[in-house]
């Protein structure tokens, strides 16, 4: 059986996954790249060193972002959002974005080693001395959900 998914079930979805894809189109280019992300308060919150993501972000901030739970190929479910990217500059709220995405990728975090881009090493000190991280959130302004269950 197919259906959609209520708003309950699309921000439950939202808040139990880990891993989503961010897309983004600028320049008469499309580009989609998966992310670590904390949902909160109607929005995406992820982090990323400067790159091509960035800067197509800074150049249209109209993105599309999707995640998905799949058990098998005929139970699954699957969220599509649509948003506007805004980078954070305040301090607090950084360290707090930050903070919600190490907690939630800390469970797939096998070895404190070689992560510092994700703010996670054995020394505080590796943190941000190669990598210059852009925090930034997708403030969420259409939802939709899919599922798919036998």
């Amino acid at each position: 059986m197919l259906g959609k998914l209520n708003e309950s079930q699309i921000t439950s979805l939202l808040a139990e996954q880990v891993i989503g894809r961010i897309a983004c189109h600028a320049l008469g280019e499309t580009y989609i790249v998966p992310i670590h992300y904390v949902y909160r308060n109607g929005c995406i919150y992820g982090h990323s060193a400067e790159g091509k993501k960035i800067r197509m972000m800074r150049e249209n901030p109209q993105v599309c972002f999707e995640i998905e739970h799949i058990q098998n190929a005929f139970r699954w479910q699957t969220v599509i959002a649509k948003g506007t990217y805004e980078e954070i500059t305040d301090i607090e709220e950084k360290q707090q974005a930050m903070q919600g995405i190490i907690h939630r990728i800390m469970p797939l975090v096998t070895s404190a080693e070689g992560h510092p881009s994700h703010g996670i090493t054995e020394k505080e000190s590796d943190v941000g001395t190669s990598v210059e991280l852009v925090i930034y959130r997708i403030k969420l302004t259409e939802l939709s959900g899919r599922f798919e269950q036998s």
